[in-house]
């Protein structure tokens, strides 16, 4: 089925894009796209937005976009000024006028700060927004790129600093350094000026596994006897969300930490943090503790103490172990209570610091960059789609009081929100499991003909929550209704809310999500026309199933870089790794529950049916799920006689980054569609 679309280089496919982009050019910049994409850039570029500074030595650091700076800029301020908009921000990096020195486009990823200097950082850099990254050392204090420092090859890669002077690179630079995923496998030593493939192999995942990582743990910095020597933990991912960790001897030795495989985990200097996925040792879900001894040659772990234990609707959403406190938020039916615990003292309760009310989500970060440094200070930024994020500190370090968040700043108002209404419903699934949503109401709007953008994602145990956005904002303001559903195979009521539509399970999610745009339908807020679901990558392959197999229940589908043959994703490496999660193409009994939904084999010719609208969108350098599922997904559902819209935009990989430009002219492309289908 158009496997000359697998092929980047072949001439039939660049006439194939640049003869779709053409069409889908002409049909969806309207003057209606101009004026959204100009204002999405106009919400991007804002300076007034709030600022959760990140703290390294004695400034505070912040990365934005702007008029000025469409790639963006990072900034600095020192650290007893409060962190502003507008404060008198000094530039330190200006990543335009790095790329027009190049000649070359890089997209901003974030720094890797050294525990022991920490204005020494190495730069992450994207190459044109894929999965490729360039490690370049920069000095924060001085504001220059290292003379003779740390710059690796653009690959699949990360790394940790060892020591001022050298760091641990995982880096897929070539077939033996990667996984059969593509992904880093082998963890080297890596002085300055070393060639990547020239230095001393530390350790190494297998190739059948997903990717391999390290930790660096210096107690000394944590206030520790600085005798103990550096805590240095080898993490093997075997599937995602599996994974083994092995303490690492001064000698290389490797000693496999007593952890279930199926558990989410972190270490400090002397304490273990784990969530549990399955039943194996505690109860599904479970929040454990334990003792952490990196010394002992016997049991480095003490004994288990269950800290959450997960009651109906309930689920950890995020968890961090800090120097001397552990921190957790409880998603308690989609509503988070965050906890903490003073790991200083022996048996100590954990405590409950109040939220306010009306936050939907809540998500903290450490002040400081490094585990290491500074102190146990937080930042809690809790938000909701009609309530901009607002940020509290959270002073844990100091004892002298009981903890309690203070309030630090809000973001100003992307849109007017008067009016609005935000509501969470269920929806019943077709096995009677009842599955959540929550639903954004316009200003105004007619009962049964109201517009609804159902977005969902359902898969990888990944949870969505509830975000504030200009770009959402603009869509609620022109009379759209917008949607988030909670669908199996997300994380959003813990592992086996998952675990339920992995493999073979996976109908139950294209099920739940269904179900709910015919609760819409069936409370009276809109009718099938008027529905339109929109998704990215596992997403993407859930909106090409809406399209495949519930065509009657959708007005328009906007399908993002998806996964949509499901007999050849593994084909190209990055697939290799989510054979755990669909199944493995190559296995009969796998490959036959597989095409039983693959979108692109289920395509049946438009005599027998009319398909809703589809726009396909992809990149052409998206390294993670490649864009020939979306171009032979788009030639497959035209010979069967229909007309979908296909744009592959040129840079942006999978997560469609870019300029502040790119990413509005993005968003605006999809909105200029659902004008002209569920609002038309």
């Amino acid at each position: 089925m158009n496997l000359h679309l697998e092929a980047d280089e072949d001439p039939r496919t660049r006439q194939f894009i640049d003869e779709h982009n053409a069409l889908s050019d002409v049909a969806l910049r309207t003057p209606e796209f101009a004026e959204d994409r100009d204002a999405i850039k106009t919400l991007i570029e804002r300076q007034d937005r709030l600022i959760v500074p990140m703290r390294r030595g004695k400034w505070l650091f912040d990365f934005r976009q702007s008029k000025d700076n469409p790639l963006g800029v990072w900034l600095r301020l020192p650290a007893d000024r409060q962190p502003l908009p507008e404060a008198d921000w000094e530039e330190v990096f200006d990543l335009d006028a790095f790329c027009l020195s190049e000649g070359k486009r890089w997209t901003w990823r974030g720094v890797v700060t050294c525990p022991w200097e920490p204005t020494r950082v190495l730069l992450t850099l994207s190459d044109g927004g894929s999965d490729l990254v360039r490690l370049l050392e920069f000095d924060a204090e001085n504001k220059e790129i290292v003379t003779g420092g740390f710059d690796t090859p653009a690959a699949r890669s990360h790394a940790n600093w060892l020591s001022r002077d050298e760091i641990c690179y995982f880096g897929s630079i070539d077939r033996f350094s990667a996984t059969r995923s593509g992904w880093p496998r082998v963890g080297r030593r890596l002085k300055r000026g070393q060639r990547p493939e020239d230095a001393a192999i530390l350790f190494a995942a297998a190739d059948e596994d997903v990717y391999g990582f390290n930790l660096v743990i210096d107690p000394a910095l944590s206030g520790t006897s600085a005798d103990v020597g550096l805590i240095d933990i080898f993490v093997a991912a075997h599937e995602i969300g599996v994974a083994s960790a092995y303490l690492i001897s001064d000698d290389g030795r490797q000693r496999r930490i007593d952890l279930p495989k199926e558990a989410d985990f972190q270490f400090n200097h002397d304490h273990c943090l784990w969530r549990a996925k399955t039943d194996e040792r505690v109860p599904t879900g479970s929040l454990v503790l334990q003792r952490f001894d990196p010394n002992s040659e016997t049991v480095p772990l003490g004994p288990e103490r269950i800290l959450f234990q997960p009651g109906e609707g309930q689920s950890i959403s995020q968890m961090m172990l800090m120097r001397e406190w552990c921190v957790f938020i409880v998603s308690d039916r989609l509503r988070p209570r965050l906890m903490v615990l003073d790991l200083t003292k022996p048996n100590a309760e954990q405590r409950e610091i109040a939220l306010p009310a009306d936050m939907q989500t809540a998500h903290f970060r450490p002040l400081y960059a490094d585990l290491h440094l500074g102190d146990d200070t937080l930042y809690i930024v809790g938000q909701g789609f009609l309530q901009p994020p607002t940020c509290y500190r959270l002073e844990l370090s100091d004892r002298s009081k009981p903890p309690e968040p203070v309030f630090t700043a809000v973001a100003p108002s992307y849109f007017d929100a008067t009016g609005m209404s935000s509501e969470l419903l269920e929806a019943v699934s077709e096995d009677g499991t009842r599955v959540a949503y929550r639903l954004v109401l316009p200003r105004q709007w007619t009962r049964g003909a109201l517009p609804v953008l159902i977005y969902g994602y359902g898969g990888f145990d990944v949870a969505l929550s509830p975000n504030y956005s200009g770009v959402t904002g603009r869509w609620l303001e022109q009379g759209g209704a917008y949607v988030q559903a909670y669908i199996r195979g997300g994380g959003e009521f813990g592992p086996d809310w998952y675990r339920s539509a992995k493999r073979q399970g996976r109908d139950r999610a294209f099920a739940d999500f269904v179900a709910i745009a015919r609760d819409l339908v069936a409370r009276g807020y809109t009718v099938p026309s008027r529905i339109a679901c929109q998704g990215g990558s596992n997403g993407g392959l859930l909106t090409g199933v809406m399209l495949t197999r519930y065509p009657h229940d959708f007005g328009a589908i906007w399908c993002q870089v998806p996964v949509l043959d499901m007999t050849r994703f593994h084909l190209f490496s990055a697939g290799q790794a989510w054979m755990d999660e669909y199944g493995d193409p190559e296995v009969q009994v796998d490959r036959d529950f597989m095409l039983g939904y693959s979108p692109l084999h289920n395509v049946r010719p438009a005599s027998e049916i009319a398909y809703p609208p589809i726009y396909i969108e992809s990149s052409t350098n998206d390294d993670r799920v490649h864009p020939s599922h979306a171009r032979r997904f788009a030639a497959r559902l035209e010979e069967e006689g229909h007309k979908p819209l296909f744009h592959e935009f040129g840079l942006g990989g999978h997560g469609g980054d870019g300029d502040s430009q790119e990413r509005a002219a993005r968003a605006a492309m999809g909105y200029s569609f659902l004008r002209q289908t569920i609002m038309g």
